[in-house]
């Protein structure tokens, strides 16, 4: 057909998008519609072009595809005279982006009826005022529900990470307190100790050696190494007979303390020759509370930078003392993640992390991506159900950064595979989730970020390849396999 053809008002009817329309609509159709031909292998339009206009097949065959991580999918294939595409929401006006949102082809030959995008909207508008308004509740309603289901999952995870952050901050605060309120009582013991040793029973030569001593005490314990439970028992039970041996009382609750601070009976022998068999006891008992003072001391520092650490973080992984978009090394943004999620990996799951260090920071939205790194870790262990690997590794080239978190769970079946991306899909019960963590997900890394998001699944070996180019400005390159 000539591009410069139009159909009669009687060909317009038979097509059944238009078998409704009266005289008047269809003579208004037929003079503002053309016939526009296409050859075999070209394209009628193209995903994400502006859309201009409304296309109804007359004859021929198309193929309609997705761009789907960086792969065109095709989603159908048809030759039924009278399928339409194109401009099919440009009665929303600017309201949303009126852009292809697939990709059709002509397969064969093929003939189209065409019709510029403003004035499909105008006869929507004007023809239809009752389904123009269904439409419109039905799109925005659709976009309104997505918006808040997508804000309750983020609500949904912000709980669950800071109920596992109350947790593990609550470890080491309640561990520091306990320690806080026994190194009170041994110091108040140390003291009492002092008073009885030098109440002039000990010469200044003597209490000069033991003060020594009780330093040396105290370097070994800040240094003593951790022994396994076999061999501290054994070296209990060596340490509480010497004290017994040696008149001590109570000298097995005393042994334990002396050998976690790394004391041995070569260094009592020592302690023994320098305040005597008389004062040996208090001696001891001296020592043994600088010991453990010293080990409170280290329990507290250790509780108080285990805090900090958390806190640290947190606050990495909300970022909200950042710019939204900045330079990060995405490595850090995967351990902060680790940390607050740390409540959530059972004790039968090993963590593998293989980083390549090399790797130069990104241009990112630091928290956005932590809230992917969140939604692919919290997928694998659910998929783990308490025992497997967890494995993360990244590895880059000179277009971007791959990041891979990969489990040993069942695995994705192949029917779902291509769905999980889709958003309201979910494989989970009814009640455990919205169907939006990796849809959500999606959008981060391929809309915001200009990346690429991937699964590949079997059973025992699933991962999710995320990538990120190095530079989001400039068209990114492929993927890494």
């Amino acid at each position: 057909m000539d591009e410069s053809e139009r159909l009669t008002p009687e060909e317009l009817r038979t097509l059944f998008l238009f078998e409704g329309l009266d005289d008047e609509q269809l003579q208004w159709l037929a003079e503002r519609a053309r016939v526009d031909h296409r050859a075999a292998g070209t394209t009628v339009f193209a995903e994400g072009e502006p859309a201009t206009c409304f296309f109804v097949l007359l004859s021929g065959a198309v193929a309609m595809s997705r761009r789907l991580h960086g792969d065109d999918i095709e989603v159908s294939r048809t030759d039924q005279r009278g399928v339409y595409a194109g401009a099919t929401q440009s009665y929303l006006g600017d309201r949303v982006d009126q852009v292809y949102a697939h990709t059709l082809r002509a397969i064969v030959d093929s003939d189209f009826l065409v019709l510029p995008a403003a004035e499909f909207a105008a006869a929507i508008r004007n023809w239809f005022p009752m389904a123009l308004h269904l439409l419109e509740g039905l799109f925005f309603g659709t976009r309104a529900s997505q918006t808040i289901l997508g804000e309750r999952e983020r609500l949904i995870a912000l709980g669950s990470l800071s109920a596992g952050l109350t947790h593990e901050l609550n470890n080491p605060a309640a561990a520091a307190v306990r320690a806080t309120s026994a190194l009170r009582e041994r110091i108040s013991g140390m003291r009492r100790k002092l008073a009885l040793i030098a109440d002039g029973r000990l010469d200044g030569r003597r209490l000069h050696e033991l003060v020594e001593l009780q330093d040396s005490a105290v370097e070994r314990a800040s240094t003593a190494a951790p022994l396994t439970a076999l061999a501290a028992a054994d070296a209990e039970d060596e340490l509480g007979e010497w004290l017994e041996d040696h008149k001590v009382s109570g000298g097995w609750d005393l042994a334990p303390t002396l050998v976690a601070g790394g004391i041995d009976e070569e260094w009592l022998s020592s302690v023994a020759e320098s305040v005597g068999a008389d004062n040996l006891e208090s001696a001891v008992r001296w020592i043994a509370y600088s010991v453990d003072t010293e080990l409170l001391m280290g329990e507290i520092d250790d509780s108080v930078s285990r805090i900090s650490d958390l806190v640290g973080a947190a606050r990495q992984y909300s970022q909200l003392d950042r710019a939204p978009q900045q330079t990060v090394d995405v490595h850090e943004l995967l351990d902060a993640t680790l940390v607050m999620l740390q409540a959530k990996i059972p004790p039968g799951v090993r963590l593998v992390k293989e980083y390549d260090r090399s790797a130069p920071p990104l241009l990112a939205y630091g928290a956005e991506l932590n809230q992917v790194w969140t939604n692919l870790i919290d997928n694998a262990l659910g998929a783990m159900g308490g025992s497997g690997t967890l494995t993360l590794r990244t590895w880059h080239d000179d277009n971007g950064l791959l990041i891979e978190v990969g489990d040993t769970g069942p695995g994705i079946p192949p029917e779902v595979r291509p769905r999980i991306f889709e958003p309201f899909f979910t494989t989970k019960p009814v009640g455990e989730g919205t169907g939006l963590g990796l849809d959500i997900s999606y959008r981060i890394i391929v809309n915001k970020h200009r990346g690429d998001i991937r699964v590949q699944s079997e059973p025992g070996d699933t991962r999710f390849l995320v990538y990120l180019p190095i530079n989001p400005e400039s068209e990114p390159g492929p993927a890494p396999e």
